[in-house]
């Protein structure tokens, strides 16, 4: 069984900062669950752009506004407190916060803890095995 606080990755190199937003990454590839858990704070005023080109990803907002657009048909969906969505099939995207959003994100494959977006929006497939 795998008990953390997600208090205790504040500081580490697992609470992950950047301009437009801070990640907690709580379970990890390393954890051998097949996906990764993350609560993620997104800035006020922010606009960051995304494409998960190696990653599915769910997200589900348990504090604040936003919206995210999708690029390819420029779709807009309001973000809010009990609003799932799911970048099922690597969706470009904007994601856009009115107020400070908390979110609870999931990635399949799961993240390493290290990645942050590079040029494209994307975060790189890192390697490093999972716990046996």
């Amino acid at each position: 069984m795998i008990v953390k606080n997600i208090n205790e990755i504040e500081g580490t190199e697992h609470d992950v900062v950047t301009k437009n937003w801070a990640s907690r990454r709580i379970l990890l590839k390393k954890d051998g669950m097949g996906f990764s858990l993350h609560e993620t704070t997104i800035f006020p005023g922010t606009e960051t752009y995304i494409w998960y080109k190696h990653h599915l990803e769910a997200v589900f907002c348990i504090e604040g506004e936003g919206e995210v657009e999708t690029v390819t048909d420029g779709k807009i969906h309001k973000i809010g407190p009990g609003v799932i969505y799911a970048l099922n099939v690597h969706d470009k995207h904007y994601l856009r916060a009115k107020t400070k959003m908390r979110m609870i994100c999931v990635f399949n494959p799961p993240l390493t803890g290290r990645e942050v977006h590079d040029d494209e929006g994307v975060y790189p497939l890192l390697d490093e095995p999972a716990a046996a």
